[in-house]
């Protein structure tokens, strides 16, 4: 079943937000990991402001899903105790600490080698985006009827693309579209990208991060269909019930956060 997760913390006004992650069909367990946070002090949160994380682990039974979760706690941890006013640099040390945290837990369980995981994080602070990324989890941003992608997946077909071997159009059905060039936990360090300047929301703007489990089987255009026609929670159950039609041959894992007025 569908896992709707239940946010305990105080949501402050400002944004509606919800999240559903799905084993799939075709998966034994969940190496996905999700997270939305505030701070539950006012000052802090005015400093600090919200964290949303979409993470896709990979490296067997037991791998995947430890690297997506050290990745998932590790960047909130980071982000939350070594806070310096600055969140596009917080969120890239956090990712730089993720990644050794997973490679030193890989050193220390041998049956792990070779984990890691996705990971797409954002900060909002107030209406200001920022952003830092690995790997091919997305992050998009309706507007409207628009739809835009804020992050590029680092895989070897996008990078076939970028040469301009392999048509855009073909790329979501490219038989390797799933090899990674990059990933948290992986090689000697991360370059994440970064947004670069800040991006500012407005209102109604609506951020959905996924796993490619869903993006791989639903399009942009029902993306936009399902975020526009109802609310966050219905939006990830529309989405999440389309990749299972599809087949779900991945876990499957959305998160939709949608701007609203204070």
């Amino acid at each position: 079943m569908p896992e709707l997760a239940v946010h305990f913390m105080k949501i402050r006004p400002g944004i509606e937000v919800a999240s559903l992650s799905d084993l799939g069909h075709q998966r034994e367990n969940n190496e996905d990991a999700c997270l939305y946070w505030e701070p539950s002090n006012d000052e802090e949160f005015a400093r600090k402001g919200r964290l949303a994380i979409v993470a896709d682990g990979m490296g067997g039974y037991e791998g995947g899903q430890e690297a997506s979760r050290l990745a998932v706690e590790t960047v909130r941890d980071v982000y939350d105790t070594a806070f310096h006013g600055d969140p596009q640099a917080t969120l890239l040390e956090a990712f730089a600490m993720a990644h050794e945290r997973i490679q030193d837990y890989a050193e220390r369980h041998p049956g792990f080698h070779g984990m890691g995981t996705t990971c797409t994080a954002l900060a909002l602070l107030g209406r200001r985006l920022y952003i830092a990324h690995v790997g091919d989890s997305r992050l998009y941003r309706v507007s409207g009827s628009r739809i835009s992608r804020l992050t590029r997946d680092h895989s070897y077909v996008s990078r076939l693309v970028e040469s301009g071997i392999v048509r855009s159009e073909d790329a979501e059905r490219h038989p390797q579209r799933h090899i990674l060039t990059a990933a948290l936990g992986a090689g000697l360090g991360v370059l994440a990208d970064s947004t670069e300047p800040e991006m500012l929301l407005e209102d109604g703007d609506t951020l959905v991060l996924c796993t490619d489990g869903l993006w791989g089987v639903v399009s942009e255009e029902e993306i936009v269909t399902a975020v526009n026609a109802s609310s966050a929670a219905e939006s990830c159950s529309v989405l999440v019930k389309l990749a299972l039609e599809r087949g779900g041959p991945d876990n499957i894992t959305v998160q939709v956060l949608r701007v609203t007025s204070p």
